[in-house]
Order: structure tokens, then C-alpha cells, then sequence
């Protein structure tokens, strides 16, 4: 198992681990904050299931997922959940949630930055895209600040709230991607 450690200016990636499930509750079962999100606020049982899911792919033998959490620098409480799932081809796809009372400042745009830098400097990855709810126009300028292209819609992408919802697409590939003096990476990886 190799361990990830990733820090920005602002923020940290760090594995998740048990004692995070009542802060991702906190964000995972916020009507608010999974108002734009492909799925309906999560119950505490669902959570514990995402944590210990987490904690499960950062052993997976090859590792093809990273389920994270963001951290302020130097501390340790959950304050946002970032993901990116490898695909064939050399990409991956990269999702992330803040708690409500981060949000507007700018650390979206890290946390994305963050993915960023854990797939093309760590993994070797060609391409990294996200999808967002058409109606979360945060998350387009967020997208866009953090150097992706849109791409498109894929339409009726995902069931939530008790209908069809279409999605919108970005994308950056490896020699489009610069940190932009937002990382000072400290990638502490330690065989384990």
C-alpha cells in the first residue's frame, strides 16, 4: 500500500480514515451540500459504508481508485471529500464535495488542483475530466479556474432526485495541466 499525502497551499489529501465518517456525514448528508450532486443526502449507515469503502480501494491490488480527504494544511479534520478513479487509456475521472461553510473561498479550485497533480505527476495519467449538474455554476467556474475545457453534456447522465439529469463535462490533459505556484506537493509517499 502507498499512502497519499498531497499538499497545497491551503489544503491537504490524505487517506481517509474511520474516525472521518461524522465529518463526511456532515457534508454527505447535507441537503444543501448534495443539492448538485448525483446522489440524495446519505443516511449514517451509508456513509460508514463510503468510509469503509475508502479505506478498502487504498488497498486494492492494482489501485485504481483514491477516495481522499480534504484537509486544511496542517490539520487533520475532514472538511471536504475529493475522488479520482483511473480509467483505461491513461485517465481518469475526478470528483470532489466541500462542507457549506467552505465554500467561496477558492478551495475548490485547489482540491481539483490537488487531483491534478496526484494524477499527472504521480500516476502518469493523459486526461482527467469532471462532471457537474447543469444548474451548479459554482462548480463550472470552479472547473474552469483549475485549467479544464469544457467538453459537452452527456444527457440523462444520472437518476437523482427522482428524475433524469443531464451532466456537463471537463477536461485537461497532461500538457494543458500547470500547478501554477498553487502546490507546494509534499506527495509523502511511504511503502507500507
Amino acid at each position: 500500500m502507498t499512502p497519499v499525502h498531497l499538499a497545497g497551499s491551503r489544503l491537504a489529501l490524505r487517506e481517509v480514515e474511520p474516525e472521518d465518517t461524522d465529518d463526511l456525514l456532515a457534508i454527505y448528508g447535507d441537503p444543501e451540500a448534495t443539492r448538485h450532486l448525483s446522489f440524495e443526502p446519505r443516511t449514517r449507515e451509508q456513509v460508514q459504508t463510503i468510509t469503509a469503502r475508502s479505506i478498502a480501494s487504498a488497498n486494492a491490488i492494482p489501485r485504481t481508485e483514491y477516495c481522499l480527504a480534504v484537509t486544511r494544511l496542517g490539520e487533520h479534520r475532514l472538511i471536504g471529500y475529493a475522488r479520482l478513479a483511473t480509467e483505461p487509456q491513461q485517465a481518469a475521472t475526478i470528483g470532489f464535495a466541500l462542507h457549506p461553510a467552505e465554500w467561496g473561498k477558492g478551495l475548490g479550485t485547489e482540491a481539483v488542483h490537488l487531483l491534478c497533480a496526484l494524477g499527472f505527476n504521480t500516476l502518469g495519467l493523459h486526461r482527467i475530466w469532471a462532471a457537474r449538474s447543469p444548474l451548479n455554476e459554482a462548480s463550472a467556474r470552479t472547473l474552469l479556474r483549475a485549467g479544464m475545457t469544457e467538453d459537452g453534456r452527456i444527457r440523462d447522465h444520472v437518476f437523482v432526485h427522482g428524475a433524469w439529469r443531464d451532466s456537463i463535462t471537463y477536461s485537461i490533459l497532461e500538457h494543458e495541466w500547470s500547478p501554477n505556484g498553487v502546490l507546494g506537493i509534499a506527495a509523502a509517499e511511504h511503502e507500507s
